[in-house]
């Protein structure tokens, strides 16, 4: 239930002219779709969707159309570590083949799941062989990692790992709990939090409630977005970048976080453990993507995505998913922030739309 602005110190006409810029980046063509979702002291604020979720055929976003979230998936991959950890199941320094042996092929020996987590394992690339028409066989997935040859000395080099990443984590779960990841995560994390649309392995028979990503016209990656409207690729296991949810899901997901763990009475995570995995892990040129980042474990900080400056110590946290979508929360505010779209572009025109919301978001608390 959406509550009134006033009751959560927000202004009513600022969060209007939220809602007015939402409405306009749909007009302007920015993007065919999107969802926008704000929480603010864990109490729903906004929940907006609009546009069509398929330029072909004009149908248009509705309340439970779920967009997909590339790589703002990855938190909900790392927030399944986050759990085990606090269970004293793993450490962070322990090395990946400490829970699973045959990972240490090919001199992956020294890799620890605090490197995984942060982007220092080293091994960043794709390897050729994981085609998305692969993802799906998860015996293949771990036989690709076991075999990949780092191309760094792990932990020495922040270089972001688009897809290894949530392979590994997956399988980590899977080998330290005994449970695949697309159910851990359902039965740790979305069902308690009432998260009903968020999926990592999406189920055949919602294939009808997924918007289509589109390739905009600066998209500098077009090459990408087809396989990312097939149903395999919807359908497989892809911790880092394969999460397929609504705004409002994935806004409570970081209002839980927001409020050191608690939602609606549930105790996901505790306070303690939610300011380990947000406090700065490492900071400096990310080799991959050619940007200064600071990252925690498995969260980015003060991304300018989240209307903040890079290095301002605000406290925001959170992580975009490739040329479309944010989503952050900013303990300090009280806020929780989840907006996707449908609408591929270059970073030259995705961050001032994702910033543009996100500073409106912020201009509207006192």
């Amino acid at each position: 239930m959406v509550v009134t602005a006033d009751s959560v110190q927000m202004d009513s006409q600022s969060l209007g002219r939220v809602e007015a810029l939402f409405h306009r980046q749909l007009e302007q063509g920015l993007h065919p779709g999107a969802g926008l979702a704000v929480y603010r002291h864990g109490q729903l604020v906004l929940d907006l969707f609009g546009g069509v979720a398929d330029r072909e055929s004009q149908k248009p976003v509705a309340h439970d159309t779920m967009f997909i979230l590339y790589s703002s998936t990855k938190p909900l991959a790392a927030i399944c570590l986050h759990i085990l950890w606090e269970r004293g199941q793993l450490g962070w320094d322990d090395p990946v083949a400490h829970h699973w042996p045959d990972f240490a092929k090919n001199g992956k020996e020294g890799v620890t799941i605090r490197h995984v987590l942060t982007h220092q394992g080293g091994f960043p690339e794709t390897p050729g062989s994981m085609t998305w028409n692969k993802w799906r066989d998860w015996d293949f997935v771990v036989q690709a990692m076991e075999n990949l040859v780092p191309e760094y000395v792990p932990g020495e080099v922040m270089a972001y790992h688009p897809r290894n990443y949530g392979w590994v984590i997956g399988e980590l779960v899977r080998r330290i709990d005994g449970r695949p990841f697309s159910q851990f995560l359902r039965e740790e994390v979305t069902r308690p939090l009432s998260m009903h649309d968020a999926y990592v392995g999406l189920p055949a028979n919602l294939e009808h409630r997924v918007s289509r990503v589109h390739a905009m016209e600066d998209c500098d990656r077009p090459v990408s977005i087809p396989a990312y409207n097939q149903p395999e690729v919807h359908q497989a296991v892809h911790p880092a970048g394969g999460g397929i949810t609504t705004a409002r899901d994935l806004a409570r997901f970081y209002a839980m976080l927001c409020g050191g763990g608690y939602l609606d009475g549930t105790q996901l995570l505790k306070p303690e453990t939610v300011a380990e995995v947000t406090g700065l892990q490492v900071e400096g040129l990310d080799h991959s993507l050619g940007l200064h980042k600071r990252r925690s474990l498995g969260l980015v900080l003060d991304d300018p995505r989240m209307g903040v400056a890079e290095n301002s110590g605000s406290g925001s946290f959170g992580h975009g998913g490739q040329a479309t979508s944010v989503g952050w929360a900013d303990p300090q505010l009280g806020l929780a922030v989840a907006y996707i779209t449908n609408g591929a572009r270059s970073e030259d025109t995705n961050l001032p739309r994702l910033s543009a919301i996100s500073q409106a978001v912020r201009a509207a608390c006192f």
